[in-house]
């Protein structure tokens, strides 16, 4: 077989198939088996929190129904002793924890939804490092980020019929998402993407139980990055003024 050039030729090229298999399988394994899979509780960060606050405050009815009511912490007073302190900030720190497993049920419900009305036939969730594609979407997309229960099966995506959404989060207020996913045309005139009215009590401000789990699903996407879009830059300014 090394006789001939085909020979070499067919040889080297099982070779690469080879070596490409284990550069791309084996190897990223190997150096990140160590990277612990974090829990939908573990993923839940202040940023979700103060959008699924927003959306109790916004929907307070269906909200209600279908969540229950998150817990508000105690005001610690200032004149409050130190016995007193500690054990308002270990009130607080239960309550918070109910608010985190709220939270990550919504985020489980809001993942199926997603994934059960087919929105990653057209949405992807991965920003790739060509094309400049994070002068539109934001950072390029690491492999910490896919390290958790929401990730899987991973939601990478091949068609992009609508915009990437792995940063989405923040970019867009729980009113505008409710509206569009109950009509997508209201906020998007050209939008091909189709209504999804049984996310809802016959009206966008009536989102029902799946629906509020959605909304709170995708504005958890990017919510994790050092850069957080839109809002905390306006709280920012407005603070600096």
């Amino acid at each position: 077989m090394f006789e001939s050039k085909t020979g070499i030729l067919f040889i080297a090229g099982i070779g690469f198939f080879v070596f490409a298999f284990v550069s791309n399988g084996a190897l990223p394994m190997m150096m990140y088996k160590d990277l612990p899979e974090k829990t939908a509780e573990q993923v839940v960060n202040p940023r979700l929190v103060r959008q699924f606050r927003n959306l109790q405050d916004r929907y307070p009815e269906a909200f209600l129904k279908a969540f229950g009511e998150l817990p508000e912490p105690k005001e610690i007073p200032a004149d409050a002793t130190a016995d007193v302190r500690a054990a308002l900030i270990a009130d607080n720190a239960k309550l918070e924890e109910q608010v985190v497993l709220t939270s990550a049920e919504a985020l489980r419900l809001g993942r199926q939804v997603y994934v059960g009305e087919g929105c990653w036939h057209c949405h992807s969730q991965f920003v790739r490092p060509v094309s400049n594609e994070s002068l539109r979407f934001g950072p390029v997309a690491k492999t910490e980020e896919y390290q958790n229960e929401l990730q899987r099966p991973v939601m990478f995506g091949t068609r992009r019929v609508g915009p990437d959404l792995s940063r989405e989060g923040g970019r867009r207020s729980n009113d505008w998402h409710a509206v569009h996913f109950f009509k997508p045309s209201l906020v998007s005139t050209d939008s091909p993407m189709p209504d999804y009215p049984w996310l809802f009590e016959g009206a966008p401000d009536q989102p029902n139980r799946r629906g509020l789990a959605l909304i709170a699903y995708v504005q958890w996407l990017g919510s994790w990055l050092d850069s957080y879009p839109y809002y905390e830059e306006i709280d920012h300014l407005r603070s600096s003024e």
